[in-house]
């Protein structure tokens, strides 16, 4: 898959709008298609958790693992989530549905909101600390390697 993913973005190129309209449509083409088997997957084993999330891990492994390049996916998914907040109206129509729901229940929906989030947030902030230190210390270990390099 990924690629057919490398073939068409260099065949078509970036040259003028038309190529990037291109280009981002299969990028995002691409997506849900990693998405669709991912959900696929998820159903047919049973798995806990939904194919979005299959998905996700998937197009991570593939990342890192160099399956797929960051720039054969880099301009759809720069679109989608640019347009993200297109993608929670349905969300936002629903809650209107159930006004009553908040009306009794508000607060503690909007407790479990806001401590989401919290814990969100400190999650990310602890892993972009430990990933920031790691990135630090591989770079030390470089200089180091490098700077005994050159005197031997």
């Amino acid at each position: 898959m990924s690629y057919v993913i490398a073939l068409l973005s260099n065949a078509i190129g970036s040259h003028g709008p038309f190529g990037r309209f291109v280009r981002i449509v299969l990028q995002i083409a691409a997506l849900a298609a990693i998405w669709f088997v991912a959900d696929i997957v998820a159903r047919k084993f049973s798995l806990p958790v939904p194919g979005g999330v299959v998905g996700l891990l998937a197009l991570l492994a593939l990342l890192f693992c160099g399956g797929v390049a960051p720039r054969w996916v880099k301009a759809g998914a720069d679109w989608l989530l640019a347009d993200m907040l297109l993608f929670f109206i349905p969300a936002a129509v629903a809650a209107v549905q159930y006004g009553g729901l908040f009306m009794e229940d508000g607060w503690r929906l909007a407790l479990v909101v806001v401590g989401g989030t919290l814990m969100v947030m400190f999650a990310v902030a602890f892993a972009v600390d430990r990933a920031s230190r790691l990135e630090r210390r591989i770079e030390v270990r470089r200089a180091m390697v490098a700077r005994h390099a050159v005197r031997a």
